[in-house]
């Protein structure tokens, strides 16, 4: 069972997943002029003190951002991620993680636009704070934003109801990232739920949902209920880090981004880079990841009813 306060989990295995996927779905959607929002359904803090109490009670950053901080030779997608850290830690010193939300900050542009959602009071403050250490540290600098209305703003809510009162976006361009903590069951449902109604409203959006891969039922079967979904395309990437044990103990050994509407670009470049993560972070022979994809087929014409998909494909590829 995992904590609520993702600081506990800062930097591991399944961050280093979750966040080098955002970065390149962001660094896609930064290739046209329009602009476009990022909406994050649990923001959680922003950034992460990896020797404060919560992160290193259990170091699970050394399963993920640690094994890559001293490393040279990365491919492009790992290196533009580990730089993007190693910026937020000018000192050399392996201190600061970020959450999504800061990597947003920083990959998005100017004019667009960061709605983000938390609903712990502690982590919802903390988000506000360091949001408003970053505008203060811009002012210092003396940056003044051309574009009009708020760039960030953070709200203490429900990211799960709050999701539909954004879509569609004004500028019919989106990212959004919900990652729950999954405690309560219902989180899968909850998302899946989410999902075919922002899809509904929105179908073009990019939607981006990581989620654990334990014992229990609900999360073994998440992926496959998510490829029901009725988005055009959809991608599934996990990465196991080493062979779960029987009694579904010894901390999380897999983790999976499940995409929906994902860029083109997506799938050719995890081809090459996953094999590279699971030897770098793989802990035994159980070490690998699986990478599917699908197209869904339209809905049975005046009848309602939903074909199963008509393409899809596996890899599974041990380190």
């Amino acid at each position: 069972m995992f904590s609520y306060r993702h600081a506990f989990h800062a930097g591991n295995h399944a961050d280093v997943l979750k966040h080098f996927v955002t970065i390149q779905l962001l660094q896609y959607l930064n290739q046209k002029d329009v602009a476009y929002s990022y909406i994050d359904t649990h923001s959680g803090a922003g950034v992460y003190e990896l020797d404060g109490a919560f992160a290193s009670k259990n170091a699970e950053y050394d399963t993920g951002i640690g094994p890559l901080w001293n490393l040279t030779d990365m491919p492009a997608p790992i290196k533009e991620y580990v730089d993007l850290i190693r910026a937020m830690n000018p000192s050399g010193k392996m201190r600061y993680y970020p959450g999504s939300p800061y990597i947003a900050d920083q990959v998005a542009r100017e004019q667009d636009r960061l709605r983000l959602f938390e609903l712990h009071p502690a982590d919802s403050k903390l988000l506000a704070d360091n949001f408003r250490k970053l505008d203060e540290h811009k002012a210092q600098q003396g940056f003044r934003s051309t574009v009009r209305g708020k760039r960030v703003l953070v709200t203490r809510g429900d990211g799960f109801a709050s999701l539909k009162a954004l879509l569609p976006p004004p500028s019919r361009r989106a990212l959004v990232l919900i990652d729950p903590p999954y405690e309560d069951k219902q989180d899968y449902k909850k998302t899946k739920d989410v999902l075919a109604e922002a899809l509904g409203r929105f179908p073009t959006g990019t939607y981006a949902v990581w989620y654990p891969l334990l014992q229990r039922m609900e999360s073994r079967q998440f992926a496959d209920k998510l490829k029901q979904l009725p988005a055009a395309n959809w991608l599934n990437v996990v990465l196991t880090i080493k062979k779960p044990l029987p009694d579904g103990i010894g901390g999380l050994h897999s983790s999976g981004m499940f995409i929906l509407n994902p860029p083109y670009t997506l799938e050719p470049m995890l081809k090459e880079v996953m094999p590279w993560l699971v030897k770098a972070l793989g802990q035994d022979a159980g070490a690998r990841f699986t990478l599917e994809s699908g197209t869904q087929a339209t809905a049975g014409r005046n009848t309602g009813e939903r074909r199963p998909p008509v393409r899809q494909k596996k890899i599974v590829k041990t380190a």
